[in-house]
């Protein structure tokens, strides 16, 4: 056994050393040994597993279905582990994968989770070093204060509070040290290991997880860019007035620090904190929701990364109103207009229960056969909630937990459609699965509300492109004429939800009822 183990270490050393030897871009020697041989042994070790555990139990038997959920468990702890001692670009991919609830078995995704609160933190020479290099300024020179103990780690950066020399108090985003020089080199080393692993399991389809790493991570080691993703979306989104996106302070801002306004609140999945300050739980997951909508469907410019840590609510002290703080706006995802109207016609299609259209749009947008397995995977829910329509009846426990078994049984079919869908659904699928785990915490999931306002955003994104494809006024008037009607139909339906749901609603109700029975 340990023979075979380490015949399997060898051809996965083997292979990875020929691989980046024929790589005439890169020195071999600028990969540290130790991270190196780290993922190695993890990969191997992982690989032996899945091989030798279940080779002689019968496949679909209970015991089979025991014995694979103790190796994916097994497995996602040493893939914890890895991403912890590796630390930057392994702890970024085991989130994402701790991200795709309902895509993934349930051992993986649980046990990554944690990977959000156990993120490296720099040291303060490190930090010292970072704001030396890029100001040009010791930290005693640019702030009167500088708190130590950061307000927040991630896996490529962290966040101090700070006040400037003028007074102003700041978030200071500072990056870690090593991750810009080691991202590149552990992409690669990612991409060696799971093409080994695919040699071994040709069903094993995860490269699309290191495409999307190469396309992203540039961009979110690029502190400017986000400094400018923060100002586009505060000016795109500047009619919601219980948003809030912190000011960028240029002058103190380069690729890996960024300085911005302070603020402060409660993650948005801490009902506690909510009820605590007397925000009201189910108005923030509709403004939620309502953001969300707005970009993806009317905008198709996405902010990504939406888990609890970068969504602050807080009361405002003043008006009484509720705000939503959104934070780290490093990954955003640009939506083609071609795909965005698809994906628009295609949610119309999943809350009208149109199983034609369902199947078309899920066809165009790279689903094929699968599209019953795609329309499950967008809205985690089973096939007959979605025949039946996904805003008929909530979630149930039973539900749930048919959802995730059939993440894990249909792993294969599961990573062959996200290697067949267009690039711009796999972050659209990781920002669906964070938002319904806020929404799950809040307990406000597939809210009937919810679905109202993603149809009014589909309609207003559907008639805005028609118009502009129109070049009769007669043409564009009836477009307008049907977005209105069709508005007020929803704004109609929403009312008589909100009648049927208050005391007044009920007061209405029973007053027909015995005008009803007195005739």
């Amino acid at each position: 056994m340990a023979r075979r183990a380490l015949k399997l270490a060898s051809l996965v050393a083997a292979t990875s050393g020929i691989y980046l030897y024929g790589n005439k871009f890169l020195d071999p020697n600028d990969f540290g040994v130790v991270r190196v041989g780290r993922a190695i042994a993890t990969t191997a070790v992982i690989t032996y597993d899945y091989l030798t555990s279940l080779r002689s139990v019968p496949y679909g038997s209970e015991e089979y279905d025991f014995l694979k959920s103790q190796v994916h468990l097994r497995s996602a702890e040493r893939l914890r582990e890895l991403c912890c001692a590796n630390r930057g670009t392994f702890i970024k991919v085991g989130q994402h994968l701790g991200a795709l609830d309902y895509l993934l078995p349930e051992e993986y995704t649980r046990t990554l989770k944690v990977l959000h609160s156990q993120a490296p933190q720099s040291t303060r020479q490190e930090i010292e070093q970072v704001i030396r290099e890029e100001l040009g300024k010791e930290i005693e020179e640019l702030f009167v204060s500088f708190e130590d103990t950061p307000l927040g780690a991630a896996s490529l950066a962290q966040v101090h509070k700070a006040v400037l020399r003028d007074g102003r108090t700041v978030a200071v985003k500072i990056q870690h040290p090593k991750v810009q020089a080691q991202s590149s080199k552990d992409i690669l080393l990612m991409e060696v290991l799971l093409l080994v692993v695919k040699q071994i399991f040709p069903d094993f389809e995860f490269m699309w997880l290191v495409e999307e790493a190469k396309k992203n991570l540039p961009l979110e080691l690029d502190f400017l860019n986000e400094g400018r993703n923060a100002e586009k979306v505060a000016h795109m989104l500047k009619n919601f007035d219980f948003l809030k996106v912190p000011r960028i302070y240029w002058e103190l801002s380069t690729r890996r620090v960024l300085l911005m306004e302070f603020m402060e609140g409660g993650q948005v999945n801490d009902r506690a904190y909510m009820e605590k300050n007397g925000i009201n739980v189910n108005e923030i997951s509709r403004n939620l929701g309502k953001l969300y909508s707005e970009m993806i469907f009317v905008n198709g410019f996405v902010h990504c990364d939406p888990h609890p840590g970068n969504v602050l609510v807080k009361k405002c002290p003043v008006s009484g109103k509720a705000h939503i703080i959104l934070l780290d706006h490093g990954l955003y995802q640009v939506l083609s207009e071609s795909f965005r109207m698809d994906y628009c016609r295609l949610w119309q299609a999943l809350i009208k229960a149109d199983m034609k259209r369902m199947q078309k749009y899920s066809r165009r947008l790279g689903a094929g056969d699968l599209y019953p397995l795609f329309a499950c995977m967008l809205t985690a829910r089973s096939w007959e909630s979605v025949n039946r329509g996904i805003d008929r009846s909530p979630v149930s426990a039973s539900e749930d937990v048919e959802i995730r078994s059939n993440a894990a049984a249909y792993l294969p079919q599961i990573t062959q459609l996200l290697n067949n869908v267009p690039r711009q659904m796999l972050l659209l699928l990781k920002t669906n699965d964070l938002l319904r785990g806020i929404e799950s915490a809040l307990h406000t999931r597939a809210s009937a509300t919810s679905f109202l306002n993603m149809s009014r955003c589909c309609i207003r994104a559907v008639s805005t492109y028609q118009r502009s494809r129109s070049h009769s006024l007669y043409r564009r008037a009836q477009i307008t004429l049907a977005e209105a009607l069709s508005l007020w139909q929803i704004n109609l339906y929403e009312l008589f939800l909100w009648l049927k749901g208050s005391q007044l609603g009920n007061w209405v109700i029973a007053l027909l009822s015995r005008m009803h029975h007195s005739t």
